[in-house]
């Protein structure tokens, strides 16, 4: 995926989850952030931070802040690009090779599974999970805990008892990533909800990203170690 005019800027403060204060070269704007989760380790004072411009009448912000350098590192953080990037990746026929549509915000259960793909075999549910949290070359999820992402992997575990396919499926928003894990230090119901749907079906599969910033698309596998 694309993004249109992106500047450079410095990340000063975060007054909300929200919205961020950002010096820019036209002075220091209030930018809407397009990530929810803490991002401590990531928006830091003096952090250079890239911004996608905006200029319609109605927006109380021009600009999105979409990614950020974290040492010799480039992050995007956008927390919708996941999605948009794994569409685009399937439509290829790099994740299935027999899709036959691709329905997004899929209705299952008691939640709102991000795709299912419809295959010649039958559907298969795809929930998709960005990934930004990184240490050492390796990468962690969630950032913060997410009882929301428990009952997505519940949901999957039950298509998958329903005789489904199901697939959890991070797409870590970094390059050159050696491999993805549960963090169950900041969530550890996470972890052992993923744990328990990998053993009865559910597939988990993780990919790491090539990012610039203004591009994001997905390039290779990384391992999941649960």
């Amino acid at each position: 995926m694309k993004y249109q005019t992106v500047i450079p800027g410095r990340f000063l403060a975060r007054p909300n989850r929200f919205i961020a204060k950002v010096e820019t070269a036209e002075g220091v704007q209030t930018v809407h952030v397009k990530n929810t989760g803490r991002c401590r380790e990531l928006l830091v004072p003096g952090a250079v931070v890239y911004l996608e411009e905006h200029r319609e009448p109605n927006r109380k912000t021009p600009y999105d802040l979409i990614a950020v350098e974290k040492g010799n590192r480039l992050i995007n953080m956008d927390a919708q690009a996941p999605n948009k990037v794994f569409a685009e990746w399937a439509a290829s026929g790099k994740f299935l090779p027999d899709i036959t549509a691709i329905r997004c915000e899929y209705v299952y259960g008691d939640s709102r599974l991000d795709f299912c793909l419809e295959t010649e075999k039958g559907p298969h549910l795809v929930e998709v999970k960005g990934v930004t949290l990184e240490e050492n070359g390796h990468a962690r999820f969630p950032d913060a805990p997410t009882e929301r992402g428990v009952k997505h992997i519940l949901e999957l575990q039950k298509a998958v008892e329903n005789g489904l396919d199901a697939t959890l499926f991070f797409v870590v928003q970094i390059k050159n990533i050696d491999s993805v894990s549960p963090n169950d230090v900041t969530h550890p119901a996470f972890g052992a909800a993923l744990r328990r749907a990998v053993s009865n079906g559910v597939s988990v599969c993780a990919y790491d990203c090539s990012v610039t910033p203004d591009s994001l698309a997905i390039r290779r596998p990384v391992p999941v170690i649960l």
